[in-house]
């Protein structure tokens, strides 16, 4: 069955690689892109979302540039990992169409004009666009039939704090207001997606037709100072909505650190926190056999 799906994304290498994937995926219908600042700003994710776009010729779907800032914090970024330009020197050709403001409003009146609980939600940045959407337009939040975000983490170590990863940390407030509503919402933390990880083989697998070029350059920079392998982690949230069966989901409660700590973002289990589906394990070998799969 084919869903109808929006991403919300930061693109950022991962991000890119997931987007690729979603766009030549049969199980879904990409009908918007919305961006968030992120991994490097929103300038730039939003031009590297259209980029992406206009690199596999789909400049019939539409980019919303949304959230600039954090909900109450200041930003962090990541460009440590994925460079100045959010893509370490992959050259993708300019935007085929520009991108508009306003994604909030966008996701807002999409979701009110069709069918509740017909599209779903992949969000692979910082959740800042969907919070604003749950305190600005419930009943628009409300039509989402499937919230599907990477970040967190349960057991694993952070990537942003001791026990903090990165899209969490980067506005957890906007994760608390996800957690805190009424939306169907599955989380993809670390502890599933450091285990699916790419090397240098199966990077090079990838080439052949443009979408798998792309992502194979894009891996390749993602490879850098002699590194083994690399994480997929943006990649598992399109994998999950594919083929949940490759996963194995828990509900845990949880509470989100709104403190200033270096754990700011983190998750803790808790009798009075908020019932989430949280990913917990994967099929590795399927979930790399699915995403090579759609780029043939």
């Amino acid at each position: 069955m084919t869903r109808r799906v929006i991403i919300d994304t930061d693109p950022g290498l991962d991000d890119a690689v997931a987007i690729l994937f979603a766009l030549n995926c049969p199980q879904f219908e990409v009908i918007g892109l919305t961006t968030v600042a992120g991994n490097i700003g929103l300038e730039r994710t939003t031009t590297n979302a259209g980029g992406l776009l206009a690199a596999v010729g789909r400049s019939d779907i539409p980019v919303f540039s949304g959230a600039a800032v954090a909900m109450a914090r200041d930003n962090i970024d990541a460009i440590v990992i994925h460079g100045d330009d959010g893509l370490r020197g992959v050259t993708l050709p300019p935007p085929m169409v520009a991108a508009r403001a306003g994604a909030v409003d966008w996701l807002a009146e999409t979701l009110m004009a069709a069918p509740s609980g017909s599209i779903d939600i992949l969000a692979l940045g910082p959740l800042t666009n969907i919070a604003h959407l749950i305190s600005h337009h419930p009943a628009a939040a409300g039509r989402i039939g499937h919230l599907v975000a990477m970040g967190g983490t349960i057991f694993e170590p952070g990537n942003a704090g001791p026990g903090s990863e990165f899209n969490f940390a980067s506005d957890p407030e906007a994760v608390a207001t996800v957690l805190h509503s009424d939306i169907r919402t599955t989380i993809v933390p670390l502890d599933v997606t450091r285990r699916v990880r790419a090397d240098r083989d199966y990077v090079e697998a990838l080439r052949g037709g443009p979408a798998g070029t792309i992502a194979a350059d894009l891996l390749t920079g993602y490879l850098q100072d002699d590194r083994q392998s690399r994480p997929l982690h943006d990649p598992c949230v399109m994998l999950l909505a594919a083929e949940p069966a490759l996963f194995a989901l828990e509900v845990h409660r949880l509470t989100v650190n709104l403190g200033d700590d270096a754990d700011a973002g983190a998750l803790t289990e808790s009798a009075n926190g908020s019932p989430v589906v949280v990913a917990m394990r994967v099929d590795v070998a399927g979930a790399l056999a699915l995403l090579a799969s759609a780029f043939g």
